[in-house]
């Protein structure tokens, strides 16, 4: 399969990130080499859907992939393609919106380097391009003595992973800052912030859009097909080995291929002939949405002290950029990959989440920690 390189991101995850990256930077390496051959190719028409490379994907990172590629090789003729009818409909546009500043996370882990540094592009994307955002700041509250030596340990973390402006705190800090809000300790962070992560991800795909790119929605990717040699009297086979089929009898030609599909990497990366194995079993969280005339009851985002007993940091008041307050989220096994309520139930979806045996070692974890 030369010339074809599938790269798979699960945005709920860099679980093997870094390698991931490595292979994003092989591709980019082999770039240099694509802008020679464009020039020979350039004299095909705008309409010709032949490309350098195709992301498929129209979520955050997608859509910020196809942003970096274009910037560093302007020359390149770059897709987008997307099977619904607009950008961010699903993980990047159903989110809390929160600015992370990297407490959480090992140190010296990708997670915690990426985190750190991308709260400060992130605000910096968002003033050039005068995105709104607030940074509201976090305060992870103990309100138990159980649970100071826990609070201790993770300021140490977010210290080692270089947090800008942590401090711990006591009740009279705590209520000057969040009045409603009483605890015995707590970790401020002044730089946590929320923004719309959807409109984020539109403004990357008018950003590509207005460097060159090309997006194409209700592009359902079906399948990958690699052209072993080009018809005769012709070089485009070899020039533009891969045919990426779309639904409704779609296609587009291209070098290589970058997947960034979500919730559907792992379907994406199978029909690449990839192994489809971590298979993708999707969690729902739901929130309640604080009344409008309380939601001054609450300045920035509160969390607790997660407990080691679950894999997650637990329930936490978060305002959002509309000026709504949430509560939440619990964690539960959704009957549809894309489903966003109680009803939304797809049959092939559950039937391979409770297949799959990680999902068998989730649930006994939960039980036997409850």
């Amino acid at each position: 399969m030369a010339g074809f390189t599938t790269i798979c991101r699960h945005l709920s995850g860099l679980g093997g990130g870094l390698k991931e990256m490595k292979k994003l930077m092989g591709v980019t390496n082999c770039l240099n080499k694509c802008q020679q051959q464009h020039r020979a190719a350039s004299s095909k028409t705008a309409e010709s859907k032949d490309y350098d490379i195709c992301i498929v994907g129209g979520g955050i990172v997608g859509l910020a992939t196809a942003q970096e590629l274009i910037g560093r090789h302007p020359q390149l003729k770059l897709a987008v393609v997307e099977k619904e009818n607009q950008l961010a409909r699903h993980q990047s546009g159903h989110n809390s919106g929160v600015i992370h500043a990297g407490i959480y996370y090992a140190p010296g882990s990708l997670k915690a380097k990426l985190c750190v540094e991308g709260l400060e592009l992130a605000y910096k994307y968002c003033d050039k391009h005068n995105i709104p955002y607030k940074k509201c700041g976090k305060l992870i509250v103990a309100v138990d003595p159980e649970e100071i030596p826990r609070l201790e340990n993770l300021y140490k973390r977010g210290q080692q992973n270089n947090v800008k402006d942590l401090r711990i705190i006591g009740p009279e800090e705590i209520r000057e800052m969040e009045p409603h809000c009483k605890g015995l300790k707590a970790i401020t962070s002044p730089h946590t912030g929320i923004v719309d992560w959807g409109v984020v991800t539109k403004h990357y795909g008018k950003n590509f859009e207005a460097q060159g790119g090309d997006i194409f929605c209700d592009y359902e990717v079906k399948g990958f097909r690699v052209n072993k040699e080009s018809k005769a009297g012709e070089q485009s086979g070899l020039q533009y080995p891969v045919t990426v089929h779309g639904s409704k009898g779609k296609s587009i030609r291209c070098r290589y291929v970058v997947t960034c599909g979500g919730l559907f990497a792992d379907r994406l990366a199978q029909l690449s002939g990839c192994n489809p194995v971590p298979r993708i079993v999707p969690f729902r969280g739901d929130y309640l949405l604080l009344k409008p005339e309380k939601c001054h009851l609450v300045n920035g985002n509160i969390y607790p002290v997660p407990n080691p007993r679950f894999p997650w940091l637990g329930v936490h008041l978060t305002p959002r950029v509309d000026g709504s307050v949430w509560l939440g989220p619990n964690a539960i096994l959704s009957f549809k990959r894309e489903g966003y309520s109680m009803m939304d139930f797809s049959l092939r979806d559950v039937v391979e989440s409770i297949s799959f045996r990680s999902v068998m070692f989730v649930c006994m974890f939960v039980c036997l920690s409850l």
